[in-house]
Parts: structure tokens; C-alpha cells; sequence
């Protein structure tokens, strides 16, 4: 007779390893989480993080409740993993103090499963404007904008009062030793009554955007055009 007549068995659900999908992305100088989990979850006593193509790849290794400082040096005292959390299967990594060069695909691996999954981390850098005036007439000016400490490369736009894009100079971007870019654009503008004008720098990757804007007063004889039909100081002798 068979033993295991009449018995049922649950299987074995082997667990997997989920990491983002989507980059991760940050600002150099935040501190960011690369976010991995074990499904269904289980203690991962052994973690193992490392970036392919760095030299040593070893980023963070977290082995039965000890850290070990295999590491790249570049990552030195940056990184950690939530230990009190790895019973629950949370297998993160946080990086603090986020540089340009931690930008990259990361691997995480948990021996215990044997799973693997990877991670992308984007990162970026934004800085404020200036607009100054580089040229003043009695009908128009011109406006430059200028943007430094960018990555990766923006766009720079100008736009109207009414948020309409303005056809303006080209740009000219400059990337620096630093690898920060630098952009700046000139428009020239006429004086209007109420004319305001904004200078826009966006990054669709890191999904950032800073803008400055400027108002541009109207020139005196629009003043008094505008008063004279306002309050009638025209002589009345002068009115057909």
C-alpha cells in the first residue's frame, strides 16, 4: 500500500526576486533607494549588490547579519540595506549622497534563491536661471538666459505672456570638465503694455524643469498714449 495515499502536498512556492522596472531616478547630492523585494517573501540572509562593468563591481554585500566591505571605493560608507526589514524579504539598497557616476544598471543578487534582477538609476543635476538685459532700445530689448550646473543636457525655451514658444536664438550649450552643461539663449522682444517673458530649462529624462521669467515695461510714449485715451487730457480743440 502506498504511504502517501489519501495524502495531499503543498508545493514548494520558489521566490522571486522584483526589482523596478522603471529607472530610478535622483538628483546628485539626494540619497536614493534602489527598491528589491523577494515575492512570496522570505528571510534573505545573504545580499548582493554589485554594478556590472565597475572594477571591483561590489557595491554592498550583506552576509548572516554582517556587512562586508568588499566594495568599490567610489562607494565607500554610501550604501546600506534595511537589515531589521530582510526577514520581510526587503532586499533594497539605499546610496546616499548621490553622485553623476553612481548613474547606471545595478544587480541584485540573493544566494539563497539563486535570483537575480536588475536596476536602473538615473542620474541628474538642475541649477536656477538668469535673465539679464544685453540690449535696450526705445521699441525692443534683448533678453539673454543662462543656465549652469545641468545634467544630463537640457533644452532651453522662451515662451510669451501667454505661454506661446517664442522663436529665439540658438542655443549654445557648453559641457564642462565637470560634465555639467551649461546653456544660454538671447531673444530679442518688443515693449508692450503688461509684456512679461519666461525662460525655461527642462530635462525630460530626470523629468525636471526651472523657470525664471521677466517683465518688460512699456516704453513712455505708450504711457501716455494709453493715458491720453484713458482720461481724455487732448485738447478738445484738437478732436474732429
Amino acid at each position: 500500500m502506498d504511504p502517501s495515499a489519501g495524502l495531499s502536498f503543498i508545493p514548494i512556492t520558489q521566490s522571486e526576486l522584483i526589482c523596478s522596472h522603471q529607472p530610478i531616478v535622483a538628483l546628485a547630492g539626494d540619497d536614493v533607494i534602489l527598491p528589491c523585494r523577494l515575492e512570496p517573501a522570505i528571510s534573505a540572509r545573504t545580499v548582493e549588490w554589485t554594478k556590472p562593468g565597475l572594477d571591483p563591481k561590489y557595491i554592498h554585500i550583506h552576509e548572516k547579519g554582517l556587512e562586508h566591505w568588499i566594495q568599490n571605493p567610489s562607494y565607500n560608507f554610501r550604501t546600506r540595506v534595511f537589515v531589521d526589514e530582510l526577514e520581510q524579504g526587503n532586499v533594497s539598497m539605499k546610496i546616499f549622497s548621490v553622485k553623476l557616476s553612481d548613474e547606471g544598471k545595478y544587480r541584485c543578487y540573493i544566494h539563497s534563491v539563486q535570483e537575480e534582477a536588475f536596476i536602473h538609476l538615473s542620474v541628474g543635476s538642475v541649477s536656477s536661471l538668469v535673465i539679464k538685459v544685453t540690449a535696450n532700445t526705445s521699441r525692443t530689448l534683448v533678453l539673454q538666459c543662462e543656465s549652469k550646473g545641468w545634467y544630463p543636457e537640457p533644452e532651453l525655451l522662451w515662451l510669451d505672456g501667454e505661454g506661446k514658444l517664442l522663436s529665439a536664438g540658438p542655443t549654445e550649450t557648453v559641457r564642462g570638465p565637470d560634465d555639467l552643461y551649461t546653456v544660454s539663449s538671447g531673444v530679442t522682444v518688443e515693449k508692450r503694455h503688461s509684456n512679461s517673458f519666461t525662460c525655461r530649462v527642462q530635462q525630460k529624462i530626470i523629468n525636471q524643469t526651472r523657470e525664471t521669467q521677466i517683465h518688460v515695461p512699456a516704453p513712455k510714449y505708450l504711457h501716455l498714449m494709453k493715458k491720453d485715451n484713458q482720461h481724455n487730457y487732448l485738447n478738445p480743440l484738437q478732436r474732429i
